[in-house]
């Protein structure tokens, strides 16, 4: 047994690189993960203090790049399964979307909407629907029908209002059911 020094360690390495990393890649079975490993093993020679005495340096290096290959196993498996279970946690949420019956009060719903929309003059329906629906700026409203912004916030309000009063006439206002 002889004083080996990082330095000379890290030398070896680097000398019977090829040589480990194949059989590391054997024993391990992934060329990547050896060479993750050797690596790693190489960083971690870069110390002040010294090693003391190693028996087998080439044994030496091995064993610490299978080691470390080994703990990035490990580490890999428990995030792995910390992911499943986060992903069975996540599956375990309620559905907070409606069920038969929701579904088919929103399509009533939806159709006397539509039916107060045929209901509304033409202007006021189209204007409304670039407002909600296309989500355009007044002033592009205003622009595509040759009227004015204060014109186009009148016809919106108007629309809206029948649209409300159609819906309230037909019980299609849900807040007033419960």
């Amino acid at each position: 047994m002889t004083d080996t020094s990082w330095a000379a360690l890290r030398q070896l390495l680097v000398e019977r690189y090829h040589d480990l990393r194949e059989r590391l890649t054997r024993r391990l079975g992934s060329a990547e993960l050896a060479s993750e490993a050797l690596h790693e093993v190489y960083l971690r020679l870069n110390r002040s203090d010294a090693p003391g005495a190693v028996a087998s340096p080439g044994a030496y290096l091995f064993k610490a790049a299978y080691n470390v290959a080994t703990d990035r196993r490990r580490s890999e498996r428990r995030r792995a399964r910390r992911t499943v279970e986060d992903a069975d946690v996540i599956l375990d949420i309620p559905d907070g979307g409606a069920g038969p019956d929701g579904i088919v009060e929103a399509r009533v719903e939806l159709a006397e909407l539509a039916r107060a929309l045929m209901a509304l003059p033409p202007r006021q329906r189209a204007i409304l629907i670039a407002a909600r629906y296309q989500q355009l700026p007044r002033a592009e409203i205003a622009r595509r029908f040759g009227i004015s912004r204060r014109t186009v916030q009148f016809e919106l309000q108007r629309a809206l209002e029948a649209c409300r009063d159609h819906l309230d006439a037909t019980g299609g206002d849900r807040d007033d059911k419960s």
